[in-house]
């Protein structure tokens, strides 16, 4: 892969200053299959339940598999809606792993049977993400829906039983799992995964949580502690960038790498910055389109705005600007803040009064687009208090990734000016 756009000789020392620049291809790319899902996740970044009837189809997800063969995308991560449901799926994952295109799907376990999983670790191309947002069922089935944490368990223990290793345990952090870290360690060494955390996003119906479920600022200075304890054993991608405030930079991405490094393609082929800002502020195209994925990605006039140099605006001024970047894009624009303004969940504390002032304008605060939300939808509970802590080791796993890439953003990258 090479730069889109040349970086100036003093950005040139450092990946993560290349990468603002932007490359040819995508490193990883999240393609959500369907908004098909037997779920209803009271924080869906996109508001999945279900199908809409213009999904790509067959021919037309292999089609988008080919360019991304051509452009040596590294591994698409597959997610939904449930992808599992979709009736092509295991035919398009077998396509785009015999066109040396790694898969990552996220699932919330619903399809994962003993023969399914026997078949999943035939297949070093393909990993697996199993989404799991309690340790316990009371904390899980809060957010996820009754009976999901059994759905979740039965399916490790299957990938488990048939060998498959490696494999990835998916937590959406909120304010009533945080106390469960180390619990969800075990349960990841239990099953032989890996423990991979995110941050939880205002997109979609999380728009509607947000305030409700997002860690307090004492629960992410807890979430920073443990991550400088653990991080070189757990995945966080780009999703903790904005802790770096605290003090110093975790593994993973310390970047927004929105149109710069990742994108989203959804169901219809419509092509986003960012997986967690599905809104037409952040379109940038269509696959349909003449050109395909490939054009939109190298030429959309969003994506070449997004590789510019950016305005820090008032978090230049902050000691922490070059670690944390002014955090989540997507946090920002769907919680009413400025985009050149500091993360809503900024560590030291400088979101909290612009928080506070937006609430004289929930008008304005943008909507995220489409909704395919169940006909109905269950409210999340009240007062879930904190779970007690248990510690837990892990043994080394040696299962092979599905890609570099999958385990380190940065791995085998190679810059060519």
């Amino acid at each position: 892969m090479t730069l889109v756009t040349e970086a100036p000789p003093a950005a040139k020392n450092r990946l993560v200053d290349l990468f603002e620049y932007g490359l040819d291809a995508p490193i990883c790319l999240t393609w959500e299959l369907t908004y098909a899902c037997n779920l209803s996740c009271v924080h869906c970044l996109s508001s999945s339940g279900r199908r809409d009837p213009r999904e790509l189809s067959t021919d037309e997800a292999k089609a988008v598999i080919d360019e991304l063969e051509r452009m040596q995308v590294f591994y698409v991560n597959i997610g939904g809606g449930e992808p599992t449901v979709r009736p092509d799926f295991w035919e398009l994952v077998d396509y785009a792993t015999a066109h040396h295109v790694g898969v990552k799907f996220s699932t919330n376990g619903v399809k994962i049977s003993p023969e399914v999983a026997q078949r999943l670790t035939g297949n070093d191309y393909v990993d697996v993400q199993i989404s799991l947002d309690g340790a316990t069922a009371e904390v899980n089935d809060y957010v996820r829906g009754p009976g999901s944490y059994d759905t979740a368990m039965r399916a490790m223990q299957n990938l488990f039983d048939a060998g498959f290793r490696g494999f990835k345990l998916s937590v959406v952090c909120t304010r009533q799992n945080i106390g469960q870290l180390d619990e969800f360690k075990a349960i990841a060494d239990r099953f032989g995964a890996q423990l991979r955390l995110t941050r939880l996003r205002p997109s979609g119906r999380g728009a509607d949580v947000w305030d409700e479920l997002h860690p307090t600022q004492e629960q992410q200075r807890q979430l920073y502690d443990w991550l400088v304890a653990h991080g070189e054993d757990v995945l966080t991608g780009d999703s903790f960038f904005h802790l770096s405030a605290f003090g110093s930079a975790l593994p993973g991405l310390n970047l927004c790498g929105a149109g710069r490094v990742v994108c989203l393609i959804d169901p219809i082929g419509d092509v986003y910055a960012c997986p967690f800002a599905i809104h037409e502020e952040f379109l940038a195209g269509n696959v349909r389109s003449e050109g395909g994925f490939t054009s939109v990605w190298r030429s959309s006039e969003l994506f070449l705005r997004l590789r510019q140099p950016q305005s820090g605006g008032a978090c230049t001024s902050c000691q922490f600007f070059d670690t944390c970047k002014g955090g989540c894009m997507a946090a920002k624009f769907f919680t009413g803040l400025p985009l050149d303004g500091p993360d809503p969940e900024c560590v030291q504390g400088y979101g909290e009064e612009l928080l506070k002032n937006r609430k004289d304008k929930q008008g304005e605060i943008p909507k995220p687009t489409g909704d395919h939300s169940h006909r109905t939808t269950r409210a999340p509970r009240e007062g879930l208090g904190p779970v007690r802590l248990t510690l837990s080791r892990r043994e080394d796993l040696a299962r092979p990734p599905v890609s570099e890439c999958a385990e380190d953003p940065l791995a085998g990258f190679d810059p060519v000016p």
